[in-house]
């Protein structure tokens, strides 16, 4: 039997939900939404001539693509990849003016806390960190090489950093599985980091 004496003990507080620049909330948004258009246009593309395999390659589910025939694909995935594009570069400023950057790309002290720390909580963080600063060369080739097929005539000495068509077209396709396995990645480390309080913060 507990004495009377005994402090009752105090349910746990909830921690606030974090709060997010609206910036932030329609960057995301738009991303999602970008993406969403670029990869099912993209796979409408792909399925027109396989980089793999060649026509005889496989092929992707009609439910997964998006533009029904190969002109249509393209006019989705060259809209979408503007968006995308000036939405990633737009954000790019914004993170700078506001030195944002500081907090949101890896640096040594990451490293060292990878390498030697003993907090969990401050690991999730640092590789949260080597994440989000590895997929920029990603989305910057993504970016090339698209820029490349678009306007191969134009920007002719761009498609000729990749030596061929073939190395092109195949170098722009992985970057597409990259960017969702970086997504994933992503909002895992964001759930170990402030669970699904903080994923939320960003869509609402």
């Amino acid at each position: 039997m507990s004495s009377s004496s005994e402090p009752a003990r105090r349910p746990k507080k909830t921690p606030p939900a974090p709060k997010q620049a609206l910036f932030t909330k329609i960057f995301h948004w738009l991303n999602i939404i970008s993406l969403t258009l670029m990869i099912t246009s993209g796979l409408q593309i792909y399925n027109a001539n396989p980089v793999f395999g060649g026509r005889a390659g496989w092929h992707f589910p009609v439910a997964v693509t998006l533009g029904g025939w190969l002109a249509g694909g393209r006019h989705w995935h060259f809209a979408a990849m503007w968006l995308f594009s000036m939405n990633l570069l737009i954000y790019g400023i914004y993170i700078f003016i506001t030195r944002r950057w500081k907090r949101r790309y890896a640096s040594s002290s990451d490293i060292q806390v990878l390498q030697t720390g003993k907090n969990p909580k401050r690991k999730n963080y640092a590789w949260h960190r080597v994440v989000y600063t590895g997929i920029m060369p990603v989305l910057v080739l993504a970016v090339a090489s698209g820029l490349a097929m678009y306007k191969p005539v134009q920007f002719s000495w761009l498609s000729a950093l990749f030596i061929n068509w073939q190395i092109l077209r195949t170098v722009h396709f992985i970057t597409v599985p990259t960017v969702v396995l970086f997504t994933f990645a992503h909002s895992l480390l964001a759930l170990k980091v402030g669970q699904f309080r903080l994923v939320k913060s960003i869509f609402t």
